[in-house]
């Protein structure tokens, strides 16, 4: 801040105490990402009460301004009664600042501040202003970790409360403490998003870790890439050189067996280095067709946490904070809570739910209603209301075979009750989005093993039986409509 003086002295001193209130306020993961950059700049505490800031990308500073402005300007004037506002310049390093780059915060306190959209975030480097850059082989290896999805974006339930606390741990920790971390669970619950979480924790945590993300088709790619080029050691020593190796929809794979090998031997590599690996798929290791049996065991070795389905709770919380964070006012708590009631397949399908009917109440210039939403939405809330639940499935099994719903859950192995009960389980696998164990648990408390035997007898009784199998497709249709 130039020439020392009393009175910038005082200003630092002030500027320390803010920045350790902030840190309180929200926490060591937001602080890191987003407030820790943030500088006191040349121009201080003007005249007019202006108190300027600096951070190093218009980016950081729009994300700023939306998120922390109104408390930063409050504990501003808890330190110095004297700030009117708060000013974020945007001041790269060596860089001249315009007079426009700059936003203002604090007066009048309800001026709209622009919410930083998702285009625009997608556009930030993947490195982000608030973690070093990537080296080479993180850049080469590494696909781009999305600036939306943290911890603290993260909405918390029962039924993702141990997924989050595992992937936070295991952020946070300065050894390797699950190996691997394996998280699992249904299309739209939240898994990605959790390992984006964890690299960027890691990388603002531990700068000097090597972190890459991927998908396991990627994984592949790069990998059938290496061998038709030759370029096979590379890419070996490319993999086994990462601190943090996080592979996402470990099911791509299945059936892969080139690629199997490839990914077993890079996992034994990493775990032999005391490096930490974090895998996803789509359901528990146990349970994962087509992956060989070493893999699942190696899958299995450390923590497994599962994301169940979100009840009617999490699902209206997840909309309140995309509403509130977006800014928008105009959708009623009556619709939230109706989207929350009828839309319950997944988190992605709620929140595009909710960017239609606040575009059609933007675009059309009409109030948002209960019954708007209901017109806005009629493709999406069918595709709900035809969900399958394994009780359904049951009971109609039961009426097909003249059995009784209750032998869907007894210990009856007679062939008359033990042959509708698979290919009940086998039509569960099939309609429903619900794990192996899930299902097993719905039939009278009945191991995953024997889930995966009925659904391999089903398949192939339909191979050689084709009345069996039209039987089957009959069931179907009949369940799906």
């Amino acid at each position: 801040m130039g020439e020392a003086t009393p009175a910038t002295d005082a200003l630092d001193a002030q500027w320390q105490r803010v920045r350790a209130r902030l840190r309180v306020s929200f926490g060591d993961a937001a602080f890191n990402s987003w407030l820790k950059p943030v500088a006191l700049a040349d121009e201080g505490l003007a005249a007019d009460g202006d108190v300027h800031l600096a951070v190093p990308t218009r980016f950081m500073r729009d994300w700023v301004a939306n998120h922390y402005s109104e408390r930063l300007r409050e504990i501003w004037r808890l330190e110095n009664a004297a700030v009117r506002r708060v000013v974020i310049h945007v001041r790269p390093s060596g860089a001249t600042q315009s007079p426009q780059a700059k936003t203002m915060v604090g007066q009048p306190v309800d001026a709209p501040v622009v919410p930083v959209r998702p285009a625009a975030i997608a556009g930030a480097a993947a490195s982000g202003p608030q973690v070093r850059e990537m080296d080479d082989v993180e850049r080469e290896l590494s696909a781009p970790l999305d600036p939306r999805f943290t911890f603290d974006s993260f909405i918390t339930g029962k039924s993702n409360e141990l997924a989050r606390a595992a992937a936070l741990r295991v952020a946070e920790s300065p050894t390797v403490t699950y190996n691997p971390l394996f998280l699992y669970g249904g299309v739209g619950l939240g898994k990605t998003h959790l390992m984006h979480a964890i690299g960027w924790h890691i990388r603002q945590r531990f700068p000097e870790r090597r972190v890459v993300y991927l998908s396991a088709e990627k994984f592949m790619y790069q990998f059938i890439r290496a061998l038709r080029f030759k370029d096979t050691m590379a890419f070996k020593e490319q993999f086994r050189s990462v601190d943090v190796l996080m592979i996402d929809d470990i099911q791509f794979i299945a059936g892969k067996e080139s690629t199997q090998e490839e990914f077993f031997h890079t996992f034994n590599a990493l775990c032999d280095q005391n490096r930490q690996i974090i895998v996803s798929g789509d359901r528990s290791p146990s349970d994962l067709e087509g992956i060989e049996e070493r893999m699942r065991s190696r899958l299995g070795w450390g923590l497994v946490a599962d994301i169940h389905p979100t009840d009617f709770e999490l699902r209206l919380s997840i909309l309140q904070a995309k509403a509130e964070k977006n800014g928008l006012t105009n959708i009623p708590q009556e619709v939230l809570e109706f989207l929350a009631r009828r839309i319950t397949s997944n988190i992605r399908e709620l929140e595009g739910a909710l960017n239609r009917i606040s575009a059609y109440a933007s675009l059309v210039g009409k109030p948002v209603t209960v019954t708007s939403a209901q017109e806005v939405l009629q493709d999406l809330l069918r595709a709900n209301d035809r969900k399958v639940t394994i009780e359904e499935i049951q009971k109609r099994v039961a009426e097909h075979y003249s059995i009784r719903f209750a032998d869907m859950h007894s210990p009856r192995r007679a062939r008359a009750v033990a042959r509708p009960r698979q290919v009940a389980m086998y039509l569960a696998k099939q309609l429903t989005s619900r794990s192996l164990p899930e299902i097993g648990r719905k039939f009278g408390g009945r191991d995953h093993t024997t889930v995966m035997h009925a659904v391999r007898k089903i398949e192939e009784l339909r191979e050689i039986d084709a009345a069996f199998a039209e039987d089957i497709d009959l069931l179907r249709r009949k369940l799906e409509g």
